[in-house]
């Protein structure tokens, strides 16, 4: 057991906080400063926890991304895919419609495609999430010239 940032090693207790919160081993103070992020309300834990699982794939996504405009939960450059993870089911009032739909359309006309992934998929069936987010991703790279 060794946190996949700095490769120290972790007692049995710092594992299973990690665990318990990201669904990955991190060392206390990488916990914490992701931590820190969730609370400042920068990014959800879900975002946490697909970032690890698309870094266990192999793919280098950026947590936290400012797009010029707003932070991106996650962001893949390369393909120019951003994810944001849908944090609830409540109701929206039309101005919060446009203002996410003018969001989509800044990111758009700077050639990114932007997806929303409920949290609930994260947290029960990361897996199958991580499988999809990479069929995307390989779809991207056959229709869009890759940076």
């Amino acid at each position: 057991m060794t946190c996949l940032e700095c490769n120290k090693k972790l007692s049995y207790l710092d594992h299973r906080a990690s665990m318990d919160l990201f669904q990955a081993e991190l060392c206390a103070a990488h916990r914490s400063r992701l931590e820190l992020l969730i609370r400042k309300g920068q990014i959800p834990a879900e975002a946490v926890m697909l970032y690890y699982g698309l870094r266990e794939a192999g793919i280098r996504p950026m947590l936290a991304w400012w797009d010029g405009k707003k932070t991106v939960d996650l962001a893949l450059s390369r393909v120019k895919l951003n994810i944001e993870i849908d944090r609830g089911l409540e109701a929206m009032t039309h101005e919060q419609a446009m203002h996410e739909l003018e969001q989509t359309m800044h990111s758009f006309r700077n050639g990114f495609t932007t997806i929303r992934i409920p949290h609930f998929l994260i947290r029960n069936h990361l897996r199958e999430t991580v499988v999809n987010v990479l069929g995307i991703m390989e779809g991207l790279k056959a229709n869009i010239k890759v940076v």
